[in-house]
């Protein structure tokens, strides 16, 4: 399944309709511990560069924006016992919410892997 990437450092697979949105591994750790995470609920439509997530941290509150438009279909209702996901498997078993994708068009913008690491390592 194919990955994709933003400047703000969320990631995105998507596989058919369906994109699996959460945030890499240099956002969480930038951000530090995960205390809590803000969650959208399940038919939640959400424009790209809407911020449907919120992600709290010993350091501060921050946003997650959607990489594409679509509806949310699901959240990682794990997160909500162990936010600490977020920081041990942030582009895995950390993963933020699924969203049905209305115009895939839209990946046309994101980074793939080896175009957003370059991006990093200009940081």
């Amino acid at each position: 399944m194919p990955r994709y990437f933003t400047q703000d450092h969320e990631w995105i697979e998507v596989d058919g309709d369906t994109g699996t949105v959460g945030i890499t591994d240099y956002a969480q750790g930038q951000l530090g511990d995960i205390t809590f995470v803000e969650l959208p609920e399940a038919g939640t439509a959400v424009k790209k560069g809407d911020a449907p997530c919120v992600v709290d941290s010993v350091k501060a509150a921050s946003d997650v924006y959607a990489p594409v438009s679509g509806t949310v279909t699901d959240a990682n209702s794990a997160l909500a016992d162990e936010p600490e996901l977020v920081n041990s498997d942030p582009e895995n078993g950390g993963w933020l919410f699924r969203l049905t994708l209305s115009d895939a068009t839209e990946l046309d913008g994101l980074m793939d892997k080896a175009a957003y690491d370059a991006y990093v390592a200009g940081l």
